[in-house]
């Protein structure tokens, strides 16, 4: 897959075993958007952080959140960066309003659901620990974006067994391909 990609990890970052990871060393030139603070993330430092990553790409990547990363777009796209990215892939967005949210949400709550600004797609699992099937569906509703349920797939992570996630990555490329996202 040639698109250019920034990777947006969630809360604790994407260890070795999680898909981000291998996806990123397959394609070497893909970068991902560092954070000062992964165990303990705060919104506007991150979202300025995001904004200096998608500064520094050579042209409008695409992003490929997961878990809390996806609430980091939502709150990048309303802070009215003047950046453009070409889409954003969206994987198991976690619920920073849910009482079970593990960790203090740092701003993250609420929830920005504006349409974005560019094309998305939200995939999430239907027993995913930090986020009900309902509020998936908000997201997706909320924000403009397809929806792709993947059945039971837990937090889409490595611990769940989405390692290399070959389903996702085709999910990606497809996602590419419909709308219009240069290969390069």
């Amino acid at each position: 897959m040639k698109c250019d990609v920034l990777i947006l990890a969630g809360l604790w970052n994407s260890g070795p075993d999680h898909w981000q990871s291998h996806w990123q060393g397959r394609y070497p030139k893909w970068t991902k958007a560092e954070h000062r603070d992964w165990n303990c993330p705060e919104r506007d430092e991150w979202v300025a952080e995001l904004d200096a990553a998608i500064a520094a790409c050579k042209g409008a990547p695409i992003l490929v959140a997961h878990s809390l990363g996806c609430m980091l777009v939502a709150h990048w796209a309303a802070s009215g960066s003047p950046l453009r990215v070409a889409g954003a892939f969206l994987v198991a967005p976690s619920d920073v309003e849910a009482p079970s949210y593990p960790v203090p949400v740092n701003g993250f709550a609420p929830i920005p659901l504006a349409p974005l600004p560019f094309p998305s797609l939200v995939v999430a699992s239907t027993d995913d620990p930090y986020v009900s099937n309902e509020r998936a569906e908000a997201f997706a509703s909320g924000w403009g974006s397809r929806l792709v349920k993947i059945g039971d797939a837990g937090h889409i992570n490595g611990e769940s067994g989405h390692g290399p996630w070959p389903e996702g990555e085709r999910l990606l490329e497809e996602f590419c391909d419909a709308i219009g996202h240069e290969q390069r």
